[in-house]
């Protein structure tokens, strides 16, 4: 059975994550697409298999060459995302809908694939200067990290127009009720 597919897609640091999370929390016939990523786990909480297939660079190069991804993409310099056939098929063999948290360029490639099947939303906070306070906020990045990410943000931010849907999160519960209603519409 094949469902479809609902794309988060934003800058780093702008809730895409935590709305995917109250999402998959909320609505039962969810399951959440976990990529594949060559980075490195962020502290002690991040698990293969949950978080990320945390794979090596030599892993996931041989999964490119076995056409095992949907869509993959360098994000930052060394670092590999994607999104692998089998893990949506793991969700739809559930009969469940998938849900994405992933990048601006993976999400555009993502509609693309799925077509119709496919709700696309851009997740984006109202200033940059919003966004670089919650990325200070994590306190898991340095201030070259934040640097590399506002620049990649400012550039991520001129693709939303190419998404069904902008979601602007400047109140997070009305950005998760905006978020629930856009999924429950699409499902129909």
């Amino acid at each position: 059975m094949e469902g479809k597919a609902i794309i988060f897609s934003a800058p780093s640091g702008s809730g895409k994550t935590t709305i995917v999370r109250h999402l998959l929390k909320t609505n039962p016939d969810l399951g959440f697409s976990i990529s594949a990523s060559t980075r490195d786990k962020r502290g002690r909480t991040e698990q293969h298999g949950k978080d990320y297939y945390f794979l090596t660079p030599e892993e996931f190069k041989k999964k490119i060459d076995d056409n095992d991804f949907i869509e993959w993409e360098e994000v930052y310099e060394g670092n590999f995302y994607g999104t692998l056939k089998s893990e949506i098929d793991r969700i739809w063999k559930q009969g469940k809908n998938v849900i994405f948290d992933v990048d601006v360029k993976g999400g555009l490639n993502l509609k693309k694939y799925f077509g119709d099947k496919a709700l696309a939303v851009f997740v984006k906070v109202p200033t940059l200067e919003i966004l670089k306070e919650r990325l200070n906020d994590r306190g898991t990045e340095s201030a070259e990290s934040i640097s590399r990410r506002l620049f990649k943000a400012n550039f991520e931010m001129s693709f939303q127009d190419q998404f069904d849907k902008v979601l602007i999160n400047e109140n997070l519960q009305k950005s998760l009720a905006e978020a629930q209603l856009l999924y429950e519409e699409f499902k129909k």
